[in-house]
């Protein structure tokens, strides 16, 4: 036991060390709010900085305490990345006369904390497994939520993807991507075999059989439904990628990738052609320069191009947090925090935050790699495709490569029901990497294996090994 601590040690002692550069470049960031408009580093500065060092602090030494043997690259990322998110919110605060940033520092400590108690008392992530259909109920629910009178906040920014806490709006579509990837997790673990049985094989490709294909029609049903009913393109495609990726993976098949496209194709061309935000959403990023489009509202292009001339003013080296007019793009603190960021930083620091996600992204892949249950790869492969697809698609819509959804930017965008669901992906992550990197328990075997009578042969000596 102590040679394994001394073997976990340096991964945390590593985790430390890089925090410290990832608080530097959150608290820095936020001085840099101050510096630039030529303001002193009063109260709320330094109890912002001692907030998010004290988060930081917890969460670290719960990985010490839980998860030794964890990643020690994520945590300091995410930590970087929420720092600078909060010191984006607070610039624009102080340009709108709102106050999103201290509302954000209070949604980033319900967060972390949370996600520290998902650390602590989930000991193995297999355990979720036992809650597969558990999981695809909860997820059914949290959709029909916002759909249901006196619980749903409405229509806003046309889409009904809200509900009412009291006082309190959330959005459960951001904790319903965990619990798809939990329930398809757990699903294509169990069912791998069934779905790989042999169908008709048309050139290189192996396809399924008709009747094989029920979860990918259901998916496929459930995403047009949250654009149909919700209004929500970019879920809409999150969901539905999320579970083609994940049986991708269970099957190793290019198959289900092509028959996958194909119905999101179909879809996309029908709700394009039936439903008018679809095709307003479309049109606005076809023509967003064309001067009607540009004025049009709703379903105006307006918010892209804002977001497109912010982020050319910032040119290569950006105009410096605190500086700038990105307040002038419509959502700047939640959907185009992008453009307000690029506006600030430059391109320069739009890279430096796009190689940080995807440093992140992959640390998760290497943990769904590392980890040697069926159900543990799926779910870490699923949980780190859902923020990269989420990444993807706002950054997306945001540069015009994409027509833009109402997506936010994980741990970057204002909103409390983001930031606690990308919270609490980062426990998951790190307690399967903590599986995959733990070592296994080797020596000699007992000396009274093969002795008369013994309970437990060799395979169940093995079995009992594999399973601690």
């Amino acid at each position: 036991m102590s040679q394994q601590l001394d073997v976990a040690k340096p991964r945390r002692n590593v985790e430390a060390l890089l925090l410290l550069v990832a608080l530097f470049i959150g608290t820095g960031a936020s001085a840099m709010v101050s510096l630039d408009r030529n303001e002193a580093l009063g109260t709320g500065f330094w109890f912002q900085a001692g907030t998010l060092t004290g988060l930081a602090v917890v969460f670290h030494v719960v990985l010490r305490v839980r998860a030794s043997y964890a990643d020690p690259v994520i945590l300091p990322i995410v930590v970087a990345l929420n720092g600078i998110g909060i010191a984006m919110i607070q610039s624009l605060d102080a340009a709108t006369g709102t106050d999103a940033g201290a509302n954000q520092l209070k949604w980033t400590a319900v967060s972390v904390l949370i996600a520290a108690a998902v650390l602590w008392f989930l000991k193995d992530h297999r355990m979720l497994r036992r809650y597969t259909f558990i999981a695809l109920a909860v997820s059914a629910l949290l959709l029909i939520l916002p759909l249901v009178p006196g619980v749903s906040a409405g229509d806003i920014n046309g889409a009904n993807v809200w509900i009412r806490l009291g006082p309190l709006q959330f959005q459960p579509g951001e904790i319903v991507k965990i619990t798809l990837a939990v329930f398809f997790a757990g699903y294509l673990s169990a069912n791998r075999d069934l779905i790989l049985l042999a169908g008709r094989k048309i050139g290189p490709l192996q396809f399924p059989r008709v009747k094989d294909m029920g979860p990918m029609v259901t998916a496929w049903a459930a995403s047009v439904g949250v654009l149909v009913f919700q209004h929500d393109l970019g879920m809409s495609i999150l969901f539905f990628g999320l579970f083609m990726v994940m049986i991708y993976v269970a099957t190793s098949r290019a198959s289900w990738l092509l028959l996958g496209l194909v119905l999101m194709a179909a879809g996309g061309y029908a709700t394009a052609n039936i439903f008018p935000h679809v095709r307003l959403r479309i049109d606005a990023w076809i023509n967003a320069f064309d001067p009607q489009v540009f004025a049009r509202f709703p379903g105006g292009s307006a918010q892209i191009v804002e977001g497109l001339f912010g982020m050319a003013s910032g040119g290569l080296v950006g105009e410096g947090l605190g500086l700038g007019r990105p307040d002038l793009v419509p959502f700047a603190n939640s959907d185009m925090i992008i453009a307000s960021l690029g506006e600030a930083l430059g391109l320069i620091g739009l890279f430096a935050i796009v190689a940080l996600y995807m440093l992140l992204f992959t640390r998760g892949f290497r943990a769904a790699l590392g980890t040697r249950d069926p159900f543990g790869k799926l779910l870490a492969c699923g949980l780190s495709f859902a923020m990269a697809l989420q990444c993807f698609i706002i950054m997306g819509g945001v540069t015009r490569l994409i027509p833009l959804t109402g997506l936010t930017t994980p741990f970057l965008s204002a909103g409390g029901s983001s930031l606690l669901a990308n919270w609490i992906i980062v426990a998951l992550l790190l307690r399967i990497s903590d599986a995959a990197r733990r070592p296994h328990a080797t020596g000699p075997l007992p000396s009274d294996l093969n002795e008369p009578g013994t309970r437990r042969d060799r395979e169940g000596l093995a079995a009992s090994i594999r399973g601690r």
